[in-house]
């Protein structure tokens, strides 16, 4: 990456870019549509690697298009939009991270698998202007930091534990039951030890966050660019047992965020100083219907790019749950919406922002929904895609490659 793209100026300018690239776009009145691919991936021995399927944008249906092979469940997919055409899988069964460029025919050719650093990687990330990438472990409650060269190739950089090991007290994790979860919940997943499932960078790349379901706290580091090196942690304590999972960063004011929280299935509303990187959270509202008892695992979370909806998942509820956000940036629940399927583990917005795909992971399928821009409610859009346990889904624009 060359150097002038380190100044603080240029940082700025290209971490706005990013951020607006990040998020679904909506197209212009009368504009053609981009053609795009959607690649899966998921959970072995079912999942034979990362399925390949163009994608008709006047319809947002899905045709069969390749298989790449990976045995090793490649359960989260990352799209390098700053590099168009690389594709990078955090294979969670094999500790291990997949590089792949996409070629003119669409299909993926591998360029470099390395191991990730630690156990069981289950996200990845790009920082928005410096050439980093974070993945984190949920087995062994570990950051780990590469560098990604010019032509998209990782090295490692660092490997930052979730809490200080030597101090008990730092790593000692929350309650096995959420206390803001539905009434009967046996909503169990981690609350053992600590597990990373998440981490992100701020959309100006100051910071470096990462949730830790068993320990109930959202981490947060100051991130220097040039090294790769993250500073003094700080941690934002969520509500005992709610274990957090994912994270969004609102599209137009990157002070506020948002979480979901796994076993209490409720979304915190969170601010961060943008200075000192300090976090304060200040709402927790439930992703599921008033009244709900039971058992629910809320899972992810995909903010629309206008900043007026979030869409949360919600696992054996099975459903998408709607919230607006107000021009405060404050959540509330509108709408649920069956996700066809058993198990929604993921979802993404296609290029143009009116299509999304979720993946029903318990289905074996892949369930097209079209998003009504006005309301933001989506809607069942006719296709079922066959796909055994899908984890991941990541769109790419047809032909995007160097």
């Amino acid at each position: 990456m060359p150097h002038e793209l380190h100044a603080p100026h240029a940082r700025q300018r290209r971490a706005l870019l990013l951020m607006a690239a990040l998020t679904p776009m909506v197209s212009l009145a009368g504009a053609s549509p981009a053609p795009f691919s959607v690649h899966v991936g998921g959970y072995a021995p079912t999942c034979e690697g990362i399925y390949r399927f163009a994608a008709d944008p006047a319809t947002g249906h899905l045709r069969p298009a390749g298989l790449t092979p990976n045995p090793h469940s490649p359960s989260w997919l990352q799209a390098d939009l700053a590099r168009p055409g690389l594709l990078y899988a955090a294979n969670e069964g094999g500790g291990s991270v997949h590089v792949y460029r996409q070629q003119a025919d669409g299909a993926l050719q591998l360029l470099q698998a390395l191991p990730s650093g630690g156990q069981g990687p289950v996200h990845l990330s790009l920082h928005p202007s410096a050439p980093f990438a974070f993945v984190p472990h949920y087995g062994s409650a570990e950051l780990a930091v590469l560098r990604r060269a010019a032509d998209g190739q990782l090295s490692p950089v660092g490997l930052h534990p979730s809490c200080d090991r030597s101090q008990p007290e730092d790593c000692r994790v929350g309650p096995a039951r959420a206390v803001t979860g539905p009434p009967g919940s046996f909503a169990l997943s981690g609350h053992e030890a600590p597990h990373m499932h998440m981490a992100l960078s701020t959309p100006d790349g100051r910071f470096v966050l990462a949730s830790d379901l068993g320990r109930d706290r959202l981490a947060v580091w100051p991130f220097n660019p040039e090294s790769g090196a993250l500073g003094r942690r700080q941690d934002l304590a969520l509500s005992p047992g709610a274990g957090p999972r994912h994270f969004v960063f609102h599209p137009k004011d990157a002070t506020q965020l948002y979480l979901l929280n796994e076993q209490a299935s409720t979304l915190a509303w969170l601010q961060m100083e943008p200075q000192s990187g300090r976090l304060s959270q200040r709402a927790e509202i439930s992703s599921l219907p008033q009244g709900f008892a039971g058992t629910n695992f809320a899972a992810d979370l995909i903010v629309s790019a206008d900043g007026r909806f979030l869409y949360a998942l919600n696992r054996l509820h099975d459903s998408i749950a709607v919230f607006a956000l107000a021009a405060d940036g404050a959540p509330r629940l509108i709408a649920h919406e069956w996700t066809r399927g058993s198990y929604p583990r993921s979802a993404r917005f296609s290029p143009c922002g009116r299509w999304f795909y979720v993946c029903n992971q318990r289905s074996d399928h892949v369930a097209v929904f079209a998003v009504d821009a006005a309301t933001g409610l989506p809607r069942f859009a006719g296709q079922y895609v066959a796909v055994p346990s899908p984890a991941c889904a990541e769109v790419m624009l047809a032909g995007a490659s160097r």
